[in-house]
């Protein structure tokens, strides 16, 4: 079934190209900085840039997943949101914080603290948002006619990154203190209750893509909520070691640490799995393109490519350099970002009524989106080895070693651009496919009734036939 309420998704995916892009301009900025390219230092200088590289990615991924519960949710309850009009209000006021934000970087306005540099005043409105949008996903659940699994699990995700922003609200005079609860933000964020919320909208993808019934696609999720708090609560661990705790964290992060891979691996073979029990003619290729992919480099980018840098053991020399930085890009690209770009490819032709499936614009933003995104990474990563190499073994001065490894960001400048093209191609698509509409919203009742129903929630395949027809 559609609902009329769900176009409110579709401004929030607007809001979150938009977002997307600028964070892709002022990575260029940094990249072409490190290439001796500086002419804007006098007015962006790279700690700025960085500033605001890092916390576009956290706002746009964010503004993905509220576009997304508000596409899920309606379906997942069988009812229309609580109120359309809040949500837009909602929306709106995130843009007015994420511009002022934006804008307090550049007049050194931020706490300076890594990832949470968002101005202290900002940080209460960004709370009352959260709770607002909160509200409406939580009533439209309790009023709806269903609670099922895949809501349930993306609800949960939803409300404990909620919570999970209030430590890094708290005031510590102490610098240890200080990054010991900054972590629970960061960390417990990315590779916690992110992982929820990535399973939840991993679920509702599979459920409609495959033709798998539900039932089977939700026991699966368990497993993977299961070993996401095992491994990522205590894997918090590895952000300890050097920061003055108790060294009982060498050995609680180095144990965890070693166990977050299995978390990812378990989604990888959840979604491969489902796709190939599936019935492989669903005519969105391109959103079942983003949801395998997303899964399977997630894997690799935060599962395997994280394990290979947060032992005690190697972390004491890889800590703090680029070695990080080709962790993470891969990380948050493959775990969120290319499932905000599932959503949006699956929702796009059901909100405005364009079924224009597998376009060849699709399928290139696809691949050179993540060919440049693994060329980015091996760029990073060869920079880090390097650089943990010259300085921390050879003593190198910190600057000698830049200058040293800048060529390694011409060929990162390079990837970066094959990506660009990619996600262009992709806010092209997103662009032509046009506005939502009612007309295609309206409810495809006969579809949907025609399939068997389990506890009154149309199949998988009930679901699919809507889709297909």
């Amino acid at each position: 079934m559609k609902y009329k309420s769900q176009k409110v998704a579709y401004w929030f995916f607007g809001l979150c190209m938009l977002l997307l892009t600028l964070q892709i301009i002022y990575g260029f900025i940094m990249g072409f900085a490190r290439i001796g390219f500086d002419g804007l230092h006098d007015f962006i200088p790279f700690n700025t840039a960085r500033a605001v590289h890092t916390n576009l990615l956290v706002v746009w991924l964010l503004t993905g997943f509220m576009g997304a519960a508000y596409y899920i949710i309606p379906e997942e309850a069988q009812r229309e949101l609580v109120s359309v009009k809040l949500a837009y209000v909602q929306l709106i006021s995130l843009a007015l914080v994420g511009v002022a934000a934006v804008v307090g970087y550049h007049f050194n306005h931020w706490e300076g603290r890594k990832f949470l540099e968002i101005p202290r005043e900002l940080d209460y409105l960004v709370v009352v948002n959260v709770l607002l949008f909160l509200g409406l996903i939580l009533a439209t659940l309790f009023k709806g006619k269903q609670k099922t699994t895949t809501a349930m699990v993306l609800t949960m995700g939803l409300v404990f990154a909620a919570l999970l922003y209030i430590p890094g609200m708290i005031w510590f005079d102490s610098q240890v203190m200080d990054s010991f609860f900054r972590w629970w933000v960061v960390h417990l964020w990315v590779e916690g209750v992110w992982e929820l919320i990535m399973g939840g909208i991993l679920s509702f993808l599979l459920i409609k893509l495959t033709g798998v019934d539900r039932e089977v696609i939700e026991k699966w999720l368990y497993v993977i909520v299961g070993l996401t708090f095992l491994s990522g609560l205590l894997g918090t661990g590895h952000h300890y070691y050097f920061i003055g705790v108790n060294k009982i964290w060498l050995v609680v992060g180095g144990i965890f640490s070693a166990l977050e891979p299995l978390a990812f691996l378990a989604m990888a073979l959840f979604a491969v799995n489902m796709y190939r029990k599936g019935e492989k003619s669903h005519p969105n290729k391109i959103a079942l393109y983003w949801t395998i992919g997303a899964s399977i480099v997630s894997f690799i980018g935060a599962g395997l490519l994280g394990f290979a840098h947060t032992l005690p053991q190697t972390n004491l020399y890889t800590h703090g350099t680029l070695v990080t930085a080709m962790h993470g890009h891969l990380a948050f690209w493959g775990a969120y970002a290319m499932i905000v770009l599932a959503i949006i490819s699956y929702a796009l032709p059901n909100l405005t009524g364009r079924k224009r499936y597998d376009s060849s614009h699709g399928r290139m933003a696809f691949w050179l989106s993540n060919i440049g995104m693994i060329g980015m990474t091996v760029a990073f990563g060869v920079a880090g080895v390097a650089q943990v190499y010259l300085e921390r073994k050879m003593k190198m001065d910190f600057m000698d070693v830049q200058n040293e490894i800048s060529i390694h960001f011409v060929v990162l400048v390079i990837c970066a651009t094959m990506f660009t093209v990619g996600i262009s191609l992709f806010i092209y698509d997103f662009i032509k496919y046009g506005k939502p509409s009612d007309e295609a919203l309206e409810e495809k009742s006969n579809n949907v009734l025609s399939g068997k129903r389990i506890n009154n929630i149309p199949t998988a395949k009930a679901a699919y036939s809507e889709e297909t027809n």
